[in-house]
Order: C-alpha cells, then sequence, then structure tokens
C-alpha cells in the first residue's frame, strides 16, 4: 500500500498533470455543437440532425469527453453566458430522463458555475459553495486516491470545493450548458500545454 501523493499547490504543479481533452461527438445533444476541434461546446437554438446513437444524450444539453480519466490528471474549462456545470462521470450514466443531469444521480459529480454562485451536485444532492467568481475552473483528479477538487481559476487559484471517495470505474470529462432559452453559452476546455 502506498500513501497517495499530495495534491498540487501551485498552478504549476497542477500543469505538470495537465491532460489534453477532447469531446465526443457520438455523445453531444442535439442542441450542442462542437469547434476548435471538438474543444468546445456551444449551445444553439436549432435541432442538429446529428444520427442515432446509443451514447447521444437526448433530453439535458451534455457531452462526455473522448478521453477516459484514469491516474492523475488535471484540465480546466473557459465559460461564457448563462452558465454551465463540469463534471466527471462514470460512462454508463443514463442518456435520458432527469437522472441523466450531472450530479443528479450516483454515477456522476458536478459543479455548477453561474454569474450568481457555484453549487455542486451529487446524487440530487446539493451543495452551495462560496468563492471568487472566476470564468475559469481547474477540476484535478486523481483516480486511484478518490480525490477529485474543482478550483477558480484566475491570477490565483481557489479551492471551490474538493470530494474524497472511491472511484470504481475509469471517468470521463462532462459539459453540460444551462441556457435558460439564452443561446450561445459555450465552454471550451483550454490548452495548457
Amino acid at each position: 500500500y502506498c500513501l497517495p501523493q499530495s495534491e498540487p499547490k501551485t498552478r504549476a504543479g497542477f500543469l505538470k498533470y495537465s491532460r489534453e481533452i477532447t469531446l465526443d461527438p457520438n455523445t453531444v445533444q442535439k442542441n450542442l455543437v462542437l469547434s476548435e476541434g471538438h474543444r468546445k461546446a456551444i449551445l444553439i437554438f436549432e435541432d442538429q440532425s446529428y444520427s442515432h446513437h446509443p451514447d447521444r444524450f437526448t433530453g439535458y444539453e451534455q457531452v462526455l469527453s473522448r478521453e477516459s480519466l484514469t491516474g492523475r490528471c488535471y484540465w480546466e474549462v473557459e465559460w461564457r453566458g448563462i452558465g454551465v456545470d463540469v463534471a466527471v462521470t462514470y460512462k454508463n450514466i443514463n442518456r435520458e430522463g432527469n437522472e441523466c443531469r450531472f450530479g443528479c444521480n450516483d454515477k456522476s459529480w458536478a459543479l455548477e458555475c453561474n454569474n450568481k454562485r457555484y453549487i455542486f451536485w451529487y446524487n440530487n444532492i446539493q451543495i452551495p459553495i462560496s468563492g471568487p467568481r472566476s470564468s475559469r475552473v481547474g477540476v484535478y483528479l486523481d483516480h486511484r486516491a478518490g480525490i477529485l477538487s474543482f478550483y477558480s481559476v484566475s491570477e490565483t487559484m481557489t479551492l471551490l470545493h474538493r470530494v474524497q471517495t472511491t472511484f470504481t470505474q475509469p471517468l470521463y470529462a462532462g459539459l453540460y450548458l444551462s441556457g435558460w432559452f439564452v443561446f450561445g453559452t459555450s465552454v471550451e476546455f483550454c490548452k495548457l500545454k
């Protein structure tokens, strides 16, 4: 048994674990379009005529990463608009119905970010989070140690919420773009290298 390595203390330390993440077009819901080499998702009004795929979300405006996440990894997302949920999830999350929303089940963990507040969601329980507003969120995962941390990133990094649990499957990064009928919200995985 080896003790888990401690979480990095500086952004430079986190960046050593930075992971390039792209979005899986087979999972993207019909009111989202992908751009920037599948690193960015944009919420639009017109339904897209995507082909049927068993991995595609049919209700909520959600999309998963193409890459599975194990080991230690770090990524950042930049968002604009009304609000987004930055999530990690097991691949076997439902693709339809209310329980497919990130954080509304026991297969996903989500940080809801909007211009007013942060809320952490897991298993349909919400925890209000205080912390500095930023359009950039950092996510650190140590899969083996069961650590998932969300950071507000600006000139400094501020820990918003940390989860200590046991992950039983590989994880995928997830994004939910909550439009409330205001379109143009976007979120993208930042290039860190």
